[in-house]
């Protein structure tokens, strides 16, 4: 009776810490961490700071158009870098989707200006940061979201111990 009682009592020790264990890895691997998250936040922020030029330049007939795309081009990309900055995996995902969408919407804006069909010369120069900006940020969303699902399995193993030196004076 007195054994079965320690093994009642380790069984149900063992039961919690694997199921403490258990979530824990749940989490992790339902939710990743993410690298490059600073690097991420800083081009969220420099798209920002082009976009807050580019609204004053965009020629909106309505109000609801000119808040459309203060919407898109400050709030949203300052909403995503607080999601960055919790380092979900998910949120690098994202940013490669945004930026996809600002890059489509840069070369449409660069080939128009250039066509002769664009309306304001100066929108060329934000247009072209700006794509600039949106292909880092594709390129390193992309690198974010990959790297976050690349761990090592198993521990990295250590190099071999040198032989004795009783051992190598042996003739």
């Amino acid at each position: 009776m007195h054994n079965s009682r320690y093994s009642m009592k380790h069984s149900t020790y063992t039961l919690e810490h694997s199921s403490y264990c258990c979530c824990a890895q749940q989490n992790r691997d339902i939710i990743p961490s993410m690298r490059h998250t600073w690097t991420l936040i800083g081009l969220l922020a420099g798209l920002c700071l082009i976009g807050a030029n580019t609204v004053q330049l965009i020629p909106t007939s309505t109000d609801a158009g000119r808040v459309g795309w203060m919407l898109y081009l400050l709030a949203f990309p300052l909403t995503l870098a607080g999601l960055v900055w919790m380092g979900w995996a998910w949120t690098a995902m994202v940013c490669v989707i945004y930026g996809t969408v600002g890059l489509a919407l840069d070369l449409a804006t660069v080939a128009s200006i250039l066509g002769g069909k664009g309306e304001i010369e100066s929108l060329f120069l934000f247009s072209a940061m700006s794509g600039i900006v949106n292909l880092s940020l594709i390129l390193f969303g992309g690198r974010a979201f990959l790297q976050s699902f690349q761990r090592t399995a198993l521990p990295v193993s250590r190099p071999p111990n040198p032989p004795s030196p009783s051992s190598s004076s042996r003739p």
